[in-house]
C-alpha cells in the first residue's frame, strides 16, 4: 500500500522556500499533480473498507513506516529534517487530503495527523484546509520567510 509515497517529500526544500501566497498556489498545483494518485489510494482504500477507521489507522501506519524508513539514519531524523516534514504535511499533504472533498478525506487527515504526533518527536502538529492557508498568506505567510 502506498508504495513509495515517501516521494511527496523529495523536493521539500524547494517547495518550502520563499513560500508566498503565488508560490503556494503554483506549488499546490503542481503538489497535487505529481502525487495525487496516493491521496485517491488512500481514500479509494478506506472508501471500500467496512471499517473506515481501522482502515485509516492502516493507510496512516504505511504513510508514516514508509516515511520514516526513507529519512531515519540510525533510528533518528535529524532536527530540521523533521521540521521541514512536519510543514510540508501543513502545506501540502493534508490539504491535497482535504481537497478531494472525500467523504473520508477528514477521517484520513485526523488520523494520520494523531499517528503522525504519536510517531515523531517534536512532531505534535495540527492541520487546516488549503482555502485556509492560502487566505492566511498576505505576500509571505503570516509576514515572515
Amino acid at each position: 500500500m502506498l508504495e513509495n509515497v515517501a516521494s511527496m517529500f523529495d523536493d521539500m526544500e524547494n517547495m518550502l522556500k520563499k513560500l508566498k501566497k503565488k508560490t503556494y498556489e503554483s506549488r499546490m498545483k503542481e503538489f497535487r499533480t505529481n502525487y495525487n494518485h496516493y491521496v485517491e489510494e488512500m481514500t479509494q482504500y478506506v472508501e471500500s473498507a467496512d471499517q473506515k477507521e481501522a482502515a485509516a489507522g492502516e493507510v496512516a501506519d504505511s504513510f508514516i513506516q514508509q516515511v520514516k524508513s526513507c529519512f531515519e539514519v540510525k533510528g533518528k531524523i535529524k532536527p530540521r529534517t523533521q521540521a521541514d516534514m512536519n510543514f510540508m504535511m501543513i502545506y501540502y499533504v493534508f490539504p491535497a487530503i482535504l481537497l478531494t472533498e472525500h467523504e473520508d478525506a477528514k477521517l484520513i487527515a485526523d488520523t494520520i495527523c494523531s499517528t503522525w504526533g504519536k510517531s515523531f518527536k517534536d512532531s505534535k502538529i495540527g492541520y487546516t484546509t488549503y482555502e485556509h492557508l492560502y487566505e492566511s498568506f498576505r505576500e509571505k505567510i503570516f509576514g515572515i520567510f
